[in-house]
This record gives structure tokens, C-alpha cells and sequence, in this order.
């Protein structure tokens, strides 16, 4: 997914600007002290989604794993409960992860990324960044982000799939040979597959 980078966009936008006032930029005041303040302020959103998709991360790579071992290891009729319980586990961790790691990354963001913006930045081109994350042009960009990005990814796949798909038959009949079972039909779920050479290696 392509989340959107706000405070990245902005300051490398300016990133010309920045290397020819470097020698500027290295000195700081109250005045540049308030203007990174305001920054960060801004920003907060995208620090705790940062954070965020960082503590959701591991959630998400137990679910995978949960997921293929159910398929693979647990009875059929023992599936559901199972997998409801995992799921039960999973948002426990999520529900008190989260919250830690978005108070956590607002309260570090002042003495981790404060510092940079005013060792590499002037006073002017932090106004700048300033007015590049309050224009209404600039958030609505943001907000067809999503929108960008499905356009994109249809088209992309509906692009490729004829040159992706055989590649993926062709690797997926070398693992099967590989592990000496038969591939999976032509027409099956690439994941299924995958599943499938899993449990046999096992």
C-alpha cells in the first residue's frame, strides 16, 4: 500500500534549497525550535500510523503462519474454534501494542527527528515545510491517495497477469518437483499451493 509520507515528501521537495543553505541551516534558535515544534505537530498523525504499522506488523506475520498451520496441522472440525481463539490472542496484542507504540513515537519524535530538521534545515525552508502541510491542495492529494493507488493496482494487474502467471506455474511446478509432490492445477490458488508444498516439507 502506498501510505503516504508526508513529512519525507515535503522535506526532500525542498532538499535543493536545503544543500545550499547547509552551513544556515546547522545553527538553531527559539525561533527554529518553534517552527520544528509546529512540524511535529503536524505530523502527528503520520508518526503514530508509523508506529502503528510497526506494531501491527508482527500481529499480522502470526496470522500468516496461524493461518497456514491451520490448514495444514489442525483437524478440519477443530479449525474454526481454534481460529477464533488465535484471533481472540492476536487482537489482545493489538489492542494494548498499539496504543504503546503511538504514545511511545510522539513522545521520542521531539529528540529523534526534532534534531535533524534543525540540524539540516533553515528557518525558511521549515516555513516552507510549514505551508506545504497546511495546504488544502496538499492534504486533498493525500486523501486520493487510496484512490491513486487502486487505479494503479488494477491496471498493473490486469497488465502483468499474463506475463506473471506463467512464471509462477513454472516456479511453482520446480518447488513441487523439488519436494517430489505434484504441482497444483493450473487453475488453483497460488497460496493453496504454497500451503501444500508447506505441509509436505514438514
Amino acid at each position: 500500500m502506498l501510505k503516504p509520507r508526508i513529512l519525507a515528501i515535503a522535506i526532500f521537495a525542498l532538499a535543493a534549497c536545503a544543500a545550499q543553505a547547509q552551513t544556515a541551516a546547522g545553527t538553531s534558535s527559539p525561533a527554529k525550535k518553534e517552527l520544528v515544534a509546529k512540524i511535529l505537530q503536524l505530523q502527528q498523525p503520520g508518526i503514530e500510523a508509523l508506529a502503528t504499522g510497526l506494531a501491527q506488523q508482527p500481529a499480522s506475520q502470526v496470522m500468516q503462519g496461524a493461518g497456514v498451520a491451520l490448514r495444514t496441522r489442525v483437524p478440519a472440525d477443530k479449525r474454526e474454534a481454534l481460529g477464533a481463539a488465535i484471533q481472540a490472542d492476536v487482537k489482545k496484542y493489538v489492542d494494548e501494542a498499539v496504543p504503546l507504540a503511538r504514545d511511545r513515537a510522539v513522545k521520542l519524535a521531539p529528540s529523534t527527528i526534532g534534531p535533524l530538521l534543525e540540524e539540516k534545515m533553515t528557518e525558511d525552508e521549515l516555513k516552507q515545510v510549514i505551508a506545504i502541510l497546511e495546504s488544502q491542495a496538499f492534504a486533498k492529494y493525500n486523501r486520493l491517495q487510496p484512490e491513486l493507488q487502486n487505479a494503479l493496482t488494477a491496471k498493473l494487474v490486469s497488465d502483468t497477469r499474463p506475463l506473471i502467471e506463467p512464471k509462477i506455474r513454472a516456479l511453482d511446478a520446480s518447488v513441487s518437483k523439488r519436494l517430489g509432490i505434484e504441482p497444483a492445477p493450473a487453475g488453483a490458488p497460488a497460496a493453496a499451493a504454497s500451503g501444500a508444498r508447506r505441509a509436505a516439507s514438514n
